[in-house]
């Protein structure tokens, strides 16, 4: 999808801050607020804007402790797979899940209170899903880069 400048910064500015007004949008880009809501509306229904989020601070909401769980099931079958995947979206405390390539199958990003709140997690929730037949965890020792902003 190709976008002109006005949409770039558009989208860099809206990246920075859903909240701002159309009216503060449009001062920064130099287009009337119209103009502006025009575009906010066209690339929401191209499906380049999927949502708007509040993003929270971990530390206020005392799930600072970051793991990055790598999941290898016992075998990469489908049912597997689709059953995995099913399990793991109704999970809270994952945040992210990607499957991918390699020795594990899958890398969970999961948010709790603590080392004792992880190994809780593990045992009453994680480890209960079927066909897991590994599981290695890292654990987060400072945030160097978080970002929710993607280049264009």
């Amino acid at each position: 999808m190709d976008f002109d400048d006005f949409d770039k910064k558009l989208l860099i500015y809206l990246q920075e801050d859903a909240k701002q007004t159309t009216k503060e949008l449009s001062y920064k880009l130099g287009l009337s607020v119209t103009a502006v809501y025009e575009r906010i509306k066209k690339l929401e229904k191209l499906g380049v804007i999927s949502k708007y989020v509040a993003l929270l601070s971990r530390d206020k909401i005392n799930r600072n402790f970051t793991v990055l769980c790598h999941v290898k099931l016992v075998q990469h079958k489908k049912e597997y797979v689709i059953e995995f995947e099913k399990e793991v979206v109704n999970l809270p405390e994952i945040t992210e899940c990607f499957h991918v390539s390699g020795d594990y199958d899958y890398i969970l990003k999961i948010n709790v209170k603590d080392m004792q709140d992880y190994r809780n997690f593990m045992l009453s929730k994680l480890t209960t899903i079927k066909h897991i037949a590994s599981t290695h965890s890292s654990f987060m020792i400072s945030e160097v880069k978080n970002t929710t902003s993607i280049i264009l």
